[in-house]
């Protein structure tokens, strides 16, 4: 396996999209902030010092700290979105297709741990229309997985008799990955998405079939 770097890069590659440079830092802000001290406890100050920025210039940007929630929430979304798509949607088997999306699921959970915890696991803070946006991207995300499920049932690759509970079963498995993921431990983002991978194709009934 080869080694990768054990931290949570998520600044340059799920942020990039966000301009200006000052409306980034904030996003970037929020996320440690959120993830240390948790949404309710942090404050739109706590944002903007660590940002380097006064309260004032924040609200240039968001107008309140909900809706950096929703900018961060939004965003992480669609990238595990995208993920998922993308394995459903490419060539090879259903298992092949299974072990690509859960390791790239499970990586990206990994690599970017810190905002994959705000992502997944503050979206209760979410405003009632924000909310149902975001929830809207996770149910398309569902639907991707199921769907990979359904065509190895469909192939006799997979056996499982509850494919919506197996679905709601493997994508829990992979988030679980950013509230226990340590960038000093052991285990590479990598590593984990290979683990991962195996652990579920087992637990479809892939393996030996």
């Amino acid at each position: 396996m080869n080694a990768e770097p054990k931290k949570d890069e998520g600044a340059a590659e799920v942020w990039g999209g966000i301009t200006p440079d000052a409306a980034r830092r904030l996003v970037t802000a929020a996320v440690h902030a959120f993830a240390e001290r948790g949404y309710h406890a942090t404050t739109t100050r706590d944002i903007a010092g660590r940002a380097g920025m006064s309260p004032a210039a924040l609200y240039i940007h968001y107008k309140t700290k909900e809706e950096l929630l929703y900018q961060i929430s939004k965003v992480g979304h669609e990238r595990a979105l995208e993920i998922v798509e993308k394995a459903r949607d490419a060539g090879g088997t259903p298992a092949e297709r299974l072990t690509h999306a859960v390791h790239a699921f499970v990586r990206w959970h990994a690599e970017h741990h810190t905002t994959a915890r705000v992502v997944q696991y503050e979206l209760g803070a979410l405003g009632e229309e924000h909310h149902a946006e975001v929830i809207a991207i996770r149910k398309a995300t569902d639907g991707a997985v199921r769907a990979i499920l359904e065509d190895g049932v469909r192939a006799g690759e997979f056996d499982v008799a509850d494919v919506r509970g197996a679905t709601v079963a493997v994508l829990s498995l992979c988030i679980d990955v950013a509230r226990w993921f340590n960038a000093q431990g052991r285990s590479t983002p990598d590593e984990v998405g290979e683990l991962y991978a195996g652990l579920v194709l087992r637990m479809v009934g892939a393996e030996g079939r």
